[in-house]
């Protein structure tokens, strides 16, 4: 290391001064590109992208505050028992689904079959089997067909009387 820095010195001092101010303007050059490169080119990328990322963080906190009071409406409503969930999710599988849904109940969980849904029918029968009968869904295994319909089963679990 030392022979290296020796090697480097001895090297300076035979240079013209013309020569170590190029050299000294091309050492500036690159320690201010790095400069750039790590501290300040990232600090301003950061700075101009924060309003945007303000902005979504503000839809996502007023998504999140419209699900807990939801969630709270939810918890707050009697429960309901067995057979009163039964009846509303089979209603409003008439009412939504029609002939395109069919329920099985085993127990407390719901087997919905899906052949050729609408996709705002699906979605408001969900919304009425989460609220009105409080079933929570499972899992789904759906598929949405070449007609933008809806294909495929549900299980939901009713709600412990």
């Amino acid at each position: 290391m030392n022979a290296a820095l020796e090697s480097l010195r001895a090297r300076w001092a035979a240079m013209g001064s013309r020569e170590k101010l190029l050299v000294a303007v091309a050492a500036a050059l690159i320690a201010i590109a790095l400069v750039w490169m790590i501290a300040i080119g990232p600090a301003l990328s950061t700075l101009r992208s924060s309003n945007e990322q303000r902005v979504q963080l503000d839809v996502q906190m007023q998504r999140m505050a419209a699900l807990r009071e939801q969630a709270r409406g939810m918890q707050s409503q009697p429960r309901i028992g067995r057979e009163e969930a039964v009846r509303q999710l089979e209603l409003g599988a008439r009412q939504r689904l029609g002939t395109s849904g069919r329920i099985v109940i085993s127990g407390d969980r719901v087997t919905v079959t899906l052949t050729g849904t609408p996709a705002d029918a699906l979605a408001q029968w969900l919304a009425q089997a989460r609220t009105a009968a409080r079933a929570l869904p499972g899992e789904a295994r759906l598929t949405r067909n070449a007609n933008g319909l809806w294909e495929g089963s549900m299980v939901l679990t009713l709600p412990r009387s």
